[in-house]
């Protein structure tokens, strides 16, 4: 027999190539070690999970948020910033109670994942805005936002919101009391959502229309992009049709073969687009009506102006609307030690097509422009003839006074307040200290001109105008044109016009010297409309008005609250002035 093998009583034995503990206390350190590392193992796996399904979750929030937005800014050209913003939260709030009740009856009734869905609506959306912008005009103002969104932000919204909820069903929130876990889900989604909502809004306004991707149909074809990348599917395909639609027959998509269609829509009505862009402000355009003679500045759902093509410019533009000549009749007002006009400065706040800066600055006066909106400022220059010898300050107009108030101290002859866009103002231009920011400017012998569009069967008209008298001691009411009748007031429901003040610094009666062929500027129009004709009395302002006192920059919502109602009177307003498919096709 051969002999045996001796075993070594000491150092360690392998089994398998691993080395064996020695004692009893390396087998618990050994089973301990192994232990902690598949905890750490465990720890991470649970880590890598929760962490993909907030950051999905996030996603879904994030596409979702961005598109409302989106929903808004492509409702504004058609309906205008305040009538899309209606009833928008309540189309939100909808879909997402909606998804967030109904993901599991989703999950049942579909037969593919309902986040396979979002890249399709999405696909669809700027397609189906297309055809119902084309029934605007039946939909009206006051619902047709709504149901716009009903077909296409709603679904996409619901999905999403359904896909979250299916998401957050992995999310572990065991460490979390049971009274917070419940409704924790939810509310931090909708607080998040919120959130994201608002920082996305400023990037969206402050980024428009750099890029044809980074305007409003191209940002939809982006996120629709964005939701096939985060629910890759074969159903894609499906959204072929939608893409192509957009592409080579979607007049609201910003390229130059969308600009050649929608001329070749407008041609056949007597109109064609000059030149178009998306801004700060809105979408705006040029447009020319080569049938009666007149151009045109539209903004999203409003115009800032327009002047005569088919007659002779001689030192100016002969102005289609008779507000802008007669703002420039704050020259005519008559004051002691008035400076001669190559001698006097005039501050204009919001441009338009530059009517009346442009008259101020061919009267030889020192003019200083302030406009938010540089593509505004751009296409008076470019398309209405706006001198190039003024001081242009692309600011908004607020920051600007503030930071400029005490070096422009009692630094201006004349003041021209016009500012005005989607039926509603621009509430802090309006409030007593912003006005009397402009009183400061003012020198002690100036003028200063303001225009309010307004409704006078409504408040806000005559609580800027208590405003305004509050703070200048003796001002002059007009209105653009004559006022209608009684009865077409009831019939109508409104009576929406320019109403222009004109106020000094002193307590003496705002008088008007007489014209003279001077101060026409070689102008039929300002022949016909410099001197203002139809004053306001007071008593012509809502009742209403009388005791909600004045405009403070913390009492906002007294204006904000009749928005809606005058958004809606201006639209209607709107829709008379140019052809409803020029508003429809952008």
């Amino acid at each position: 027999m051969p002999p045996r093998k001796q075993v070594s009583k000491k150092g360690p034995s392998k089994v398998g190539g691993a080395k064996m503990p020695e004692t009893k206390e390396d087998f618990e350190e050994e089973l301990k070690l192994m232990a902690d590392q598949a905890k750490d193992e465990s720890w991470s796996n649970w880590a890598v999970q929760q962490g993909i399904i907030y950051g999905k979750a996030l996603s879904l929030i994030a596409l979702m948020a961005v598109y409302a937005n989106v929903s808004l800014l492509t409702l504004s050209p058609v309906y205008g910033q305040i009538a899309a913003t209606r009833l928008h939260e309540r189309i939100v709030w909808s879909a997402l109670f909606v998804g967030w009740g109904g993901n599991l009856a989703l999950r049942r009734a579909l037969p593919v994942k309902t986040i396979t869905l979002l890249p399709l609506v999405a696909a669809y959306i700027p397609m189906a805005q297309f055809f119902l912008f084309q029934a605007s005009e039946t939909f009206g103002a006051k619902l047709g936002p709504a149901i716009t969104e009903a077909f296409t932000l709603f679904p996409l919204a619901m999905f999403s919101t359904a896909c979250l909820a299916d998401v957050l069903e992995g999310a572990d929130l065991s460490r979390l009391p049971k009274s917070i876990a419940g409704p924790a889900p939810g509310m931090g989604s909708y607080a998040v959502l919120k959130f994201i909502e608002a920082q996305s809004m400023r990037q969206l306004i402050s980024q428009i229309g750099k890029s044809v991707f980074q305007t409003r149909v191209g940002l939809e074809l982006v996120l629709a992009s964005a939701y096939s990348i985060l629910a890759p599917s074969k159903l894609i395909v499906w959204a072929i049709p939608a893409l192509l639609h957009t592409t080579f027959y979607n007049t609201h998509l910003m390229t130059p073969m969308a600009t050649s269609s929608l001329n070749t829509t407008l041609h056949t009505s007597g109109w064609s687009l000059v030149d178009r862009g998306e801004s700060t402000t809105g979408y705006i355009s040029v447009l020319d009506s080569y049938k009666d003679g007149f151009r045109v500045m539209r903004c999203d759902h409003s115009l800032l102006g327009g002047e005569w093509t088919k007659f002779e410019r001689k030192i100016v533009a002969e102005p289609i609307y008779s507000v802008f000549t007669q703002l420039e009749a704050v020259r005519l007002v008559q004051i002691l030690n008035k400076a001669p006009d190559n001698e006097a400065k005039a501050l204009n706040i919001g441009l338009g097509i530059g009517t009346t800066p442009s008259a101020l600055i061919a009267h030889g006066i020192d003019t200083t422009i302030v406009e938010i909106d540089p593509l505004v400022y751009g296409f008076a220059k470019k398309y209405f003839g706006l001198p190039s010898n003024h001081t242009a300050v692309i600011q908004d107009a607020i920051s600007w006074s503030q930071s400029n108030k005490e070096e422009l101290y009692e630094n201006y002859d004349y003041i021209v307040h016009d500012v005005f866009t989607g039926g509603a103002e621009p509430i802090p231009l309006f409030t007593e200290e912003f006005l009397s920011g402009l009183k400061h400017m003012l020198k002690p012998n100036g003028v200063i001109a303001i225009n309010y569009a307004g409704d006078f069967t409504l408040p806000p008209l005559g609580i800027v105008m208590n405003t305004i008298k509050t703070v200048f001691p003796s001002c002059r009411i007009f209105r653009e044109g004559e006022p209608p009748s009684a009865e077409m007031v009831e019939e109508t429901g409104r009576d929406f016009d320019n109403v222009i003040v004109f106020c000094t610094k002193t307590d003496e009666k705002v008088t008007f010297r007489k014209p003279t062929d001077a101060d026409f500027l070689g102008s039929l129009s300002r022949k016909a409309y410099l001197f203002p004709k139809h004053e306001v009395d007071e008593s012509a302002f809502s009742t209403t008005a009388t005791d909600a006192g004045i405009l403070r920059v913390n009492e906002t919502e007294k204006l904000a609250k009749w928005h809606d109602q005058s958004a809606l009177g201006h639209w209607a307003v709107m829709r008379t002035v140019l052809p409803r498919h020029v508003w429809q096709q952008w």
